[in-house]
């Protein structure tokens, strides 16, 4: 087989890692040139940074009035582990998993916090479980888009609005790029490094009435690292939701996640993210539909996320691999994108089947998706002449 021709064009930019996610465009060391450095995160400055960054969060989101906002430690792991840790445990849980992260707090639920009331409702990658199945007298654990598999729950219709349990979301790669029903969450976490491609580090906690309740009636049996508490005496510890973060945070990092929440504002706040995500997803979808060699891992297309697209290769030749050669295949295909300069870090997540994975959220843009996709079609061809010859 000959080598086939290069494509002409390439994408401006070639930043497609599910993260630390594509940076705004037009993004420049200089956003960050009004950073806070060398001063303290608890003086008055730092504070009112921090207070800008949960203000504007609430701005752009639409994050009613009621729910608190935190910048707490370790990422979306960290405000995921800080929810489970501090409000499981007065209730039976439900816990939903089809993909890694899903699969990540099953574990923490199950094998760390030892609970006993738990049912754990799987799905494989490219489905979701049954959702009718959930039980909301229990307290609920999702993530609202699953990063390593391409499938999101397709709305919120689901949850219902006089459940007894709270529900904990996982919303790292949706919000800011899908419409989360706020009414329906009682918990949601993400981080900076995702859909606003903003710093790794910092994650996100936002909490609703109805689980600042239960941090003021309820009390774990277990020890609460310093790190994870939220109360302290019985009551919230609401210092937490103005600024006054537990541990230090960097300010280098809080103002890059300011230069990303002015520039949502810019263009017209959250409706034009998800607008932007939507946009990228077609062109993607457009690719697929006329392609014989690939196709979305998302089995049903309401389930298909607009940020973390995942793609499985569908071609006769790779088919025709054993599970070894498939893998290898598809890194080729990685790789050879890697090597061109034209996508970096677009293998499939190490726990999923083998593919290619592209994060296609709000600030990605649509132009460079379309010069993606005769890349891929060219590296396929290349590995097709490899793997095959």
């Amino acid at each position: 087989m000959n080598t086939p021709a290069k494509p002409g064009v390439r994408p401006a930019n070639p930043n497609f890692s599910s993260g630390p996610c594509a940076k705004r465009p037009g993004w420049t060391p200089a956003a960050l040139d009004d950073a806070l450095l060398g001063r303290s995160h608890r003086s008055s400055e730092g504070k009112a940074k921090l207070q800008e960054v949960i203000d504007k969060t609430r701005a752009v989101l639409g994050v009613p009035e009621d729910y608190r906002i935190g910048i707490v430690a370790a990422s979306d792991t960290g405000a995921v582990e800080m929810a489970l840790w501090s409000l499981l445990g007065a209730r039976g849980v439900d816990l939903l998993a089809w993909e890694s992260f899903g699969s990540g707090w099953v574990s923490d639920v199950t094998k760390q916090l030892k609970l006993n009331d738990v049912r754990t409702l799987e799905a494989g990658y490219g489905q979701l479980p049954d959702l009718s199945e959930v039980d909301f007298s229990q307290d609920v654990v999702f993530t609202w888009n699953g990063t390593t598999s391409g499938v999101r729950v397709p709305d919120g219709d689901w949850i219902p609005a006089g459940r007894e349990g709270l529900t904990i979301c996982d919303a790292t790669s949706a919000v800011f790029a899908m419409d989360l029903p706020w009414d329906k969450l009682d918990v949601v976490t993400y981080s900076w490094q995702k859909v606003m491609g903003g710093e790794a580090q910092h994650g996100m906690l936002i909490l609703g009435p109805r689980a600042v309740e239960r941090l003021e009636s309820y009390t774990p049996p277990w020890p609460m690292p310093k790190i994870f508490r939220l109360t302290s005496g019985g009551k919230l510890n609401e210092g937490v939701f103005k600024g006054a973060t537990i541990n230090t945070p960097s300010m280098l990092c809080v103002e890059d996640a300011l230069d990303g929440l002015n520039w949502a504002e810019s263009i017209g706040g959250l409706s034009t993210l998800i607008a932007r995500s939507e946009a990228n997803l077609a062109v993607l979808a457009r690719w697929v539909e006329s392609s014989a060699d690939i196709d979305f891992l998302a089995e049903e297309p309401k389930t298909l996320s607009c940020t973390s697209v995942c793609l499985k290769i569908v071609a006769p030749w790779f088919q025709a691999l054993d599970d070894d050669g498939q893998a290898k295949a598809a890194k080729r295909v990685g790789a050879l994108l890697d090597a061109e300069g034209v996508a970096y870090d677009v293998d499939a997540y190490r726990d999923a089947p083998p593919g290619l994975r592209i994060w296609a959220g709000s600030t990605i843009q649509s132009t460079d998706l379309e010069a993606l996709t005769p890349w891929i079609d060219w590296a396929l061809a290349v590995a097709q002449s490899e793997f095959t010859a």
